[in-house]
């Protein structure tokens, strides 16, 4: 069956439906501001946040291999999709509930709550994640790829701008717990609207190639990795590159033991985090047909590389700290487009659930990071957790090098 570019299009615009009120959603929930934040004022240690970003970032995408064994043998994924998105949802009002009830509730309960249901917002949205790729890869046709993350990150950082705003206002007017109680409600509510886009695409069925159980799919994969380059220096980038997204809701412990943590600094952190993905993203949509995902990974190597040094020199003055989250947000921006984009340009629609599960399943460096940095802050300290990190950072440029993208 052929995807006609009338039914392209249609498709296109519902992912930009979900994309709009995801964006809107986004900023009520974000993991680099909002969560961390959350579980400090509950009561967290530098453990616990570690443990935590371990859970967001890294550990529950171990299993999106062991979700994509059973994805890649089902012909249809669209409703695995809302399977997973539904998931993602009940978890948020959930914990909107144990905000709202957290007077009745003894601390270590309350931090107890959060890291299971934090657990499965983490784990839907990595089955999702799976499913996602997939639908998106054979819904909507290949040369607007770049156009849809490019317009998807774009919308994503406008929506993101007003709702962070709005979130600023919240959790500096309503008193805690009520205003972690508010915004994680919102969060659910607009993530549901999100996925009325989902519904309306139709969606084509998959060419099934690897009829394997899980032993046989864990197999799968070290041949994969050795006749595909490609796939073995993205997992090399993920790992190294991704250690710049792992340490950064660290920059918000470091601010808390420097200057302490108000809901107007929070706020502030999330204004400037927001600015600089909508900066990021409108400059890419603007050059996207001149650029590759190769130099836009070079570019987030560099930022992702000085954001934790330019940490350490900024520690004495709160003001010149706010800035850093601006160029923050820069550098999510530029790593989840060109992410998202190298790994659609290496796989193809056969073997796209196995490689965003392999993908997932590799990055096993950022998956453990946080819990040991979350260790080594407390007895080692900043500079030398900060400094290990810009290194090897660094170190993805030998890999991005050898990256060799042909759809660009």
């Amino acid at each position: 069956m052929q995807l006609s570019l009338k039914q392209s299009k249609i498709n296109f615009k519902s992912f930009l439906w979900h994309a709009v009120f995801l964006a809107l959603a986004s900023n009520f929930m974000d993991v680099g501001t909002i969560i961390p934040s959350m579980l400090i004022k509950a009561g967290g240690s530098a453990f616990h946040l570690g443990l935590l970003t371990a859970i967001m970032l890294g550990g529950t995408s171990i299993f999106q291999l062991i979700f994509a064994s059973n994805l890649s043998r089902k012909i249809y994924k669209k409703k695995f999709l809302l399977i997973g998105i539904n998931l993602r949802v009940f978890s948020l009002i959930a914990l909107a509930i144990v905000f709202y009830i957290s007077g009745l509730l003894s601390d270590n309960i309350i931090i107890f709550l959060i890291f299971f249901l934090i657990s499965i917002f983490a784990l839907s949205g990595s089955y999702s994640g799976v499913s996602y790729n997939d639908v998106f890869g054979k819904s909507v046709r290949q040369e607007s790829w770049k156009h849809f993350f490019s317009l998807k990150q774009t919308i994503n950082s406008i929506g993101m701008f007003f709702s962070a705003l709005l979130v600023r206002y919240l959790i500096k007017r309503i008193e805690y717990p009520d205003n972690y109680s508010l915004l994680f409600f919102c969060a659910g509510f607009l993530l549901l609207i999100a996925t009325a886009g989902f519904w309306n695409i139709r969606e084509f069925p998959s060419k099934i190639v690897y009829k394997k159980n899980i032993i046989d799919f864990f197999r799968l994969i070290p041949s994969e990795i050795k006749k595909n380059p490609n796939l073995r220096n993205y997992l090399f980038i993920i790992n190294s590159l991704g250690l710049g997204i792992s340490i950064l809701p660290f920059l918000i412990l470091f601010a808390k033991d420097k200057f302490g943590l108000s809901y107007e600094l929070i706020g502030n952190f999330l204004v400037f985090r927001t600015i600089g993905m909508l900066f990021a993203s409108l400059i890419f949509f603007k050059i996207s047909h001149k650029i590759n995902y190769k130099t836009l990974l070079k570019f987030s190597l560099i930022i992702g590389a000085s954001l934790p040094v330019m940490a350490l020199f900024l520690g004495d003055s709160q003001f010149l700290y706010q800035f850093l989250f601006a160029l923050s947000g820069i550098f999510v921006a530029i790593y989840k487009i060109s992410n998202n984009g190298v790994l659609m340009e290496i796989s193809t629609n056969e073997n796209r659930a196995l490689y965003t599960g392999i993908s997932g399943a590799g990055s096993i460096l950022t998956a453990i990071f946080p819990l040991i940095a979350g260790l080594l802050i407390s007895q080692l300290g900043y500079i030398v957790v900060f400094g290990s990190v810009s290194l090897l950072v660094l170190s993805s440029f030998v890999f991005v090098n050898k990256l060799n993208c042909k759809k660009n």
